[in-house]
């Protein structure tokens, strides 16, 4: 069942099935999540089995605000502060030392936990509801299929579960990709995860660049998102350089069937289903899952990808479409 978010009264209805220990669907501005009372351990059990998630590849939890951070977290560092008045609400996930006896379930069981202040209008007025109804958090990972391409729409969260689920339509998300995670537990901020914020942001932000987990990788804690193989569509995806792409399509001609290619460079590809992919890092974001599915819709077996640049601004993409191609 998909409810309009901006009445008031499908917000009422969603906290309301949070409170009794029911999934609802949740636009935020990177993708849609499936959402769960954080410390309802019974429910956070539900959005494993439904997504097919191993229970010990934690969640996400989502807050109000700032003042969340309390119910779930202890011992936060100046740093993490930092980033937190510098980001919040946004597209940023702290990985925060855990307050005992709350999130076990959502944390998988670690003693840290992340957490996030989304900043779409429709999950900011139901995390406000849900506070009101004592439900102090959600664990809302994307809303498929795990593995599987994340959700940019309400249409995307009901073609993967069915009529059966609430779900908040907010309208087709801003950022389109997941956020920026970052290990706050271990004296120094750790990029765990790549996203529409970027390192040099992290940096300006806390007076401290992140490092990357391969250069701190004792203790890192289990993070969402970061699998080698990820945000698959069906069909197999190649990423590949402009010649070989060109040369690929040169050489296949008329037996291009069931052939998809996904390229910022305008290519010679009359017999295959072709996209172009935004110059843009911003917007190719954006757009990354909602084209995957497409091709997918379409029917495609196989999706060629030009790389997208080697540049900051384009990490995030290049981190989702990596882990797609490893599927």
């Amino acid at each position: 069942m998909v409810l309009d978010g901006q009445q008031d009264a499908s917000i009422t209805a969603a906290a309301q099935a949070l409170r009794a220990g029911q999934l609802v669907g949740l636009p935020t501005e990177t993708v849609y999540g499936l959402a769960a009372d954080a410390d309802n351990d019974q429910a956070v059990a539900q959005v494993y089995t439904t997504k097919g998630r191993p229970a010990d590849h934690p969640l996400i939890v989502h807050v109000a605000d700032a003042s969340g951070i309390g119910h779930f977290a202890r011992n936060v560092p100046a740093f993490a502060q930092a980033l937190v008045q510098a980001f919040w609400p946004g597209p940023l996930t702290l990985i925060l030392p855990r307050r005992p006896g709350h999130g076990a379930a959502a944390a998988g069981q670690q003693d840290s936990i992340g957490l996030r202040c989304p900043a779409h209008p429709v999950a900011q007025a139901l995390l406000r509801a849900c506070v009101a109804a004592g439900v102090h958090g959600v664990a809302a990972p994307s809303a498929n299929r795990f593995g599987r391409v994340s959700p940019t729409t309400a249409a995307h969260v009901q073609d993967e579960f069915g009529d059966g689920l609430l779900v908040l339509d907010g309208g087709a998300c801003a950022v389109g990709i997941e956020s920026t995670i970052v290990d706050c537990t271990r004296g120094v901020p750790v990029l765990l995860r790549p996203g529409a914020i970027t390192r040099a942001q992290i940096a300006a932000a806390c007076g401290i660049a992140p490092l990357s987990k391969e250069e701190l990788p004792a203790h890192t804690p289990r993070a969402s998102g970061t699998l080698e193989a990820h945000y698959a569509p069906n069909a197999k995806v190649r990423l590949m350089d402009t010649k070989a792409l060109q040369a690929g399509l040169d050489l296949l001609g008329s037996d291009a069937a069931h052939l998809a290619v996904y390229a910022r460079t305008p290519l010679r590809a009359p017999q295959v289903l072709l996209r172009r992919m935004p110059q843009d890092a911003e917007a190719a974001a954006q757009e990354l899952f909602a084209a995957l599915r497409g091709f997918d819709d379409a029917g495609v077996r196989l999706v060629w990808i030009e790389w997208p640049p080697a540049t900051p601004e384009w990490e995030g993409v290049r981190d989702r479409l990596q882990r797609a191609a490893a599927a």
